[in-house]
């Protein structure tokens, strides 16, 4: 069968790629149609450790980048971010399945693992770079952003005025390789210890249904 076979290719090179060429001419538009159906969002919740971790949990997410969006300096360096001089927030882009998890989820996650009632800060990490901020990437972001924020404030699910920025979406710049996968490279770090592992625990107990890991 096998030399028919390599016959085949060098007598009917034809024959071979009318065979071929269909299956190959479908898979690209389907890969592109799947690629083009997820949504992305940025959001900044304080150390950028922290909400990787939480994401990275949930059913619906696709992948989950720290980074640093929202300031004045191109390709700025953690070290540069960290002096509050480039304007950039510490976030995570969120690459989500909107048919798996809505924005509003997303959101209602976001609202949830983080206080965005405190002005540039996030318990221990204090700077402009560790700011409660959503950058929208669109009109219908804005919207949905806006009506979970009215929400956290009407249900008073927290004692002070909530601060969070809602901007327009510019720029998105990948953090040093070293801050990916932070927390379940470091989890045993007193950092991971005393602030990401409650935070997590917590958010592992509220959304049990949403984790990738649940039966449900």
């Amino acid at each position: 069968m096998r030399k028919v076979f390599v016959w085949l290719m060098v007598l009917a090179p034809g024959l071979f790629l009318a065979f071929t060429e269909p299956a190959a001419q479908k898979a690209v538009p389907a890969l592109k149609e799947s690629v083009d159906k997820m949504e992305t969002v940025t959001l900044g919740g304080g150390c950028f450790w922290c909400v990787e971790a939480v994401y990275r949990e949930l059913k619906g997410v696709v992948s989950v980048e720290p980074g640093y969006s929202g300031g004045n300096v191109a390709n700025p360096s953690y070290r540069e971010v960290c002096t509050g001089e480039t304007g950039h927030a510490e976030v995570v882009q969120v690459v989500f399945d909107p048919k798996v998890i809505s924005l509003r989820e997303i959101l209602e996650v976001f609202f949830s693992v983080h206080d965005p009632t405190t002005l540039n800060r996030q318990g221990p990490d204090v700077g402009s770079q560790y700011r409660s901020v959503i950058f929208y990437r669109n009109e219908a972001q804005k919207r949905v952003a806006l009506e979970v924020m009215k929400e956290v404030v009407a249900e008073k699910l927290y004692p002070n005025p909530v601060v969070t920025q809602l901007v327009p979406f510019t720029a998105f710049y990948k953090a040093e390789d070293y801050h990916r996968d932070y927390y379940a490279l470091h989890g045993s770090e007193p950092y991971c210890q005393l602030v990401i592992a409650p935070k997590l625990a917590k958010f592992r107990q509220k959304f049990a249904a949403e984790l990738k890991n649940s039966s449900k």
